[in-house]
């Protein structure tokens, strides 16, 4: 299994423990976080691995990170 695909399993490893811990401020800190984080290894991911794997793997750190991406399609729906 190549490297990236390793860090990809690792951060959504971590994604979900981390989700499971108690929050005050509702993730969001840690939710920046992972996403700084996903953003280099999706690279790497389509890099090494391929376009394919790197929708596949960018279409699960959606689904994990599911608010932040509603909000963002609200915002941009209230832009246009």
């Amino acid at each position: 299994m190549p490297l990236s695909l390793i860090l990809a399993c690792i951060w959504a490893l971590v994604a979900n423990v981390l989700a499971m811990r108690p929050s005050r401020d509702k993730h969001w800190r840690l939710a920046y976080g992972l996403i700084a984080l996903a953003i280099p290894i999706l690279g790497y991911v389509t890099w090494q691995v391929g376009p394919l794997a790197g929708l596949i793997c960018l279409i699960a750190a959606m689904s994990m990170l599911r608010w932040p991406m509603v909000y963002l399609w609200r915002w941009v729906r209230r832009q246009g």
